[in-house]
């Protein structure tokens, strides 16, 4: 790794505050790009327009998506401009490329009839998890939080009386969430109960609102695994996933009235037009409802 990348993969940690996840992201894209060059026999401050397209093309031509394409192109354009402004180089290529038009992939979201079977059949389950596992799904659904954010709530994040949730979004930024009277039962009989059960098996005191089975924090693979487990002790198979559950929440409030920015807040999305998708889920929705039922729209 040369100096400029390390430099700025720290600036991304440690001033900007991304996820250790997302400047990994960030670093494999770099990666990738200074092999490419290094092979070419081209310096960072020489990469121009032909470079950056013929790195593309390469890319495409050995079976990466164009999505993918998109995002090394946009961690590219932020190391470079980061260079920029540290005085590495004089120029930025990559604000002159164009990144490979993709097609919108609108998110996938559950009917409310179904969200409602799922609750009532996973209380239906007679093993230990199955209050901890109900908790896990209100506060997925009722609030819309990340897979991470989720896991990283503490007892504390969490107001039963006020009725608010307190999460820790991307880039450390806290935004209050809150959930309704049914959530705040069910999350206050897993904290009474089965978190207490818990707890006992393992030699921490670990402030994680959610724990595994072994009394440890819980991971988001180990999320996934939980609602993985909940569809085969269900028998209702859903695709069910964190970002199901929140891309629901989204499309129900908007559904049912609620202003796009205050979805925007809920989220913890930075930009608006990260929440304007699910104004088009909600259109294909009532598309497919208008096709389905009403009787002249049928083809015959």
């Amino acid at each position: 790794m040369n100096k400029p990348e390390q430099e700025f993969l720290d600036h991304l940690l440690n001033v900007r505050h991304y996820s250790s996840k997302t400047v990994d992201s960030y670093q494999e894209d770099i990666d990738l790009f200074c092999e490419y060059i290094f092979k070419e026999g081209t310096l960072m401050e020489d990469v121009d327009v032909i470079s950056i397209r013929n790195f593309l093309t390469e890319e495409l031509g050995r079976g990466v998506s164009k999505r993918s394409c998109k995002r090394r192109l946009s961690s590219l354009k932020h190391f470079y401009k980061y260079m920029v402004n540290v005085g590495y180089i004089n120029d930025n290529p990559f604000v002159f490329v164009s990144a490979p038009k993709t097609e919108t992939k609108y998110p996938h979201v559950l009917y409310k009839e179904q969200i409602e079977d799922i609750f009532k059949r996973n209380l239906e389950r007679t093993d230990n998890l199955k209050n901890r596992d109900q908790a896990i799904l209100y506060l997925l659904y009722y609030s819309g939080v990340r897979a991470a954010e989720l896991v990283g709530l503490d007892v504390q994040s969490i107001s039963l009386k006020e009725r608010v949730v307190r999460v820790l979004g991307k880039g450390n930024k806290e935004r209050i969430i809150p959930f309704t009277t049914e959530c705040q039962k069910v999350v206050k009989a897993y904290i009474d109960h089965e978190r207490k059960d818990l707890l006992k098996k393992s030699k921490d005191l670990t402030p994680a609102l959610f724990l595994n089975a072994k009394g440890k924090r819980l991971t988001t693979r180990g999320l996934e695994y939980i609602l993985d487990s909940i569809e085969e002790k269900t028998g209702l198979f859903v695709g069910l996933h964190p970002h199901i559950l929140r891309h629901s929440f989204a499309t129900h409030l908007l559904e049912n009235g609620a202003d796009l920015r205050v979805i925007q807040e809920l989220l913890g999305h930075e930009s608006i037009n990260a929440t304007q998708v699910y104004t088009h889920v909600t259109e294909e929705a009532m598309k497919e409802t208008y096709q389905n039922l009403f009787p002249r729209a049928k083809k015959k």
